[in-house]
């Protein structure tokens, strides 16, 4: 896929593709806001109709599934998309964080140059595959995590942001999830990562049966 033949306007996709240069913020941060909320909504058009038998909660675990950084991240590789980046760090390009970010913002750009027909035709060919491809959902461990505490201690676990170090391209969450007296640290390249990892991590000790 040539993605510059998508864009009536290549300033978009310049914007969209602008890293901080030369100590400039980056350009492609509110385009990425725009486009995660785009792709949410295609994403959860597209289960919809492609699963009208199942509930609520199987649907959730497919479209977390598709709408992961590592996801986002594949879906930039095969565009070709690090090749575009625009930034005076050369390290980025391999960065998966800043590819997944960059990928949401390309679609958000393109959102704004063609409307949401455009939009939707970039991530039918870009992710009906994928979604063909998934196999049964399963139940992410924050999920999980959350069924087992309602069923067993009627509440919920409470995920707490403990520090954010590193730099903005590299950054480190630490996230401490919480059930009454049962806790589990962990970290993660985003706050959703690490508290997937305090979740599971939770959900491996021996307070929490399998």
């Amino acid at each position: 896929m040539k993605l510059t033949a998508l864009f009536h306007r290549p300033d978009l996709l310049k914007q969209a593709t602008t890293l901080s240069v030369r100590g400039r913020a980056p350009t492609y941060e509110r385009l990425e806001f725009l486009g995660d909320r785009v792709l949410g909504v295609i994403v959860a058009d597209m289960l919809y109709r492609a699963f009208p038998d199942e509930k609520e909660g199987a649907l959730a675990r497919r479209f977390v599934e598709l709408t992961r950084a590592e996801t986002l991240t594949q879906v930039a590789k095969g565009i070709g998309l690090p090749a575009l980046l625009k930034t005076d760090e050369e390290e980025l390009r391999a960065n998966a964080s800043v590819l997944s970010d960059v990928c949401e913002a390309v679609l958000g750009a393109l959102y704004l140059d063609g409307g949401y027909d455009a939009a939707r035709a970039f991530v039918e060919s870009l992710w009906a595959p994928l979604m063909r491809a998934q196999t049964a959902p399963e139940r992410d461990s924050k999920s999980a995590l959350q069924e087992w505490a309602q069923r067993t201690r009627k509440t919920l676990p409470v995920y707490t942001l403990l520090e954010q170090s590193g730099t903005d391209h590299h950054p480190t969450f630490s996230v401490r999830v919480q059930i009454g007296a049962l806790a589990a640290t962990a970290g993660g390249p985003s706050k959703k990562a690490a508290e997937q990892a305090a979740a599971q991590k939770l959900m491996e000790s021996e307070h929490v049966p399998k």
